[in-house]
């Protein structure tokens, strides 16, 4: 009797996948008015519930997933845990999937067969996931010139769109491309920062950031003449634009000068280097220069120090209360 009865429902399955089959042919499977669709998140939506009605004079029912019985009545077909019956009375047959993953998706048949004919209720299941980048480039030290590509891989469901943007000194900006991989040509200075990449559907958004930097040579800004009396101090400045960093020099004609070397005192700070003469003498007039240094080359300034005259004033006083002020030059 149990042969008999196996035999009758696969009989009846075979049936059921012949009109799914017919309806796929002619339908491609269109979203009609009796079709049911649900989008499902894994983990935050985990047990999607599949229900029909059944009605009155019902010879056989079952729940199919593609070629698969998951139910044939309250018989439990399937060999997956996850899958569980519901409810199963006259008027629903509903069963759950707990957990739902993405090998879940696709198309669901509930199957009737009543005295007359049979009838199917379909209901698609979509599986959506929440974008993750899954491959992204790491922080870049390049130098000025290289052309350099930026790569963000990311899958989801819906597939994400992927959105790249630069922090930089001059702002954030959007870069202009929407590609997994952002190729920048002969990369310029002005291009150095911290790229974002978003990956973006329907559900959420995974973002991910690096840091580019772009090594160039020194430049170094105007030096500016200093006009300093005798016996006073003098103090020259420098300042360069460099990645890495500039170390300075400093020289005297051709000769280099050192901290501390007769009574000078040299400090560098960032980007900026200054050369302190404490008591002017005649012998420390003349030209100075300034030399900026990293691994990409080198730049320089020069800088006069001059003499500046020195005045005394004196006041005469006549009988018409007349003030004179003389000045003579020492």
């Amino acid at each position: 009797m149990p042969n008999l009865i196996l035999i009758d429902i696969s009989v009846f399955v075979i049936k059921i996948m012949a009109l799914i089959n017919l309806r796929a042919k002619f339908h491609s499977l269109k979203k009609k008015k009796k079709d049911n669709y649900g989008a499902l998140l894994p983990g935050l939506h985990p047990t999607p519930l599949c229900s029909c009605s059944q009605g009155d004079v019902v010879t056989h029912t079952a729940w199919l997933n593609r070629s698969s019985i998951l139910y044939a009545g309250v018989d439990k077909w399937s060999v997956d845990p996850r899958v569980s019956l519901v409810t199963f009375n006259r008027d629903e047959f509903t069963i759950k999937i707990e957990n739902v993953d993405v090998s879940d998706e696709g198309l669901y048949v509930c199957a009737v067969q009543t005295s007359s004919r049979p009838r199917t209720t379909f209901v698609h299941i979509i599986v959506q996931v929440p974008p993750k980048i899954i491959d992204f480039s790491k922080d870049m030290v390049v130098n000025e010139g290289t052309n350099v590509t930026l790569m963000c891989l990311a899958n989801g469901k819906p597939e994400p769109a992927i959105n790249w943007r630069v922090h930089s000194l001059s702002g954030e900006r959007h870069v202009g491309s929407d590609d997994e991989y952002l190729d920048i040509p002969s990369i310029s200075r002005h291009k150095a920062g911290e790229y974002e990449c978003m990956a973006a559907n329907d559900i959420a958004a995974d973002t991910r950031t690096l840091r580019l930097v772009v090594n160039y040579p020194p430049s170094v800004l105007g030096g500016r003449d200093i006009g300093v009396t005798l016996g006073q101090r003098g103090v020259l400045q420098c300042e360069a634009d460099a990645v890495p960093a500039a170390t300075f020099e400093w020289y005297r004609d051709d000769r280099r000068i050192f901290n501390g070397f007769d009574g000078i005192e040299i400090n560098d700070s960032g980007t900026f280097s200054k050369l302190t003469l404490f008591n002017v003498s005649e012998t420390d007039y003349g030209n100075y220069t300034c030399v900026a240094i990293n691994k990409l080359g080198s730049a320089n300034t020069s800088i006069v120090l001059y003499g500046m005259p020195s005045f005394t004033c004196g006041i005469l006083y006549t009988n018409l209360n007349i003030i004179l002020v003389v000045l003579k030059e020492l």
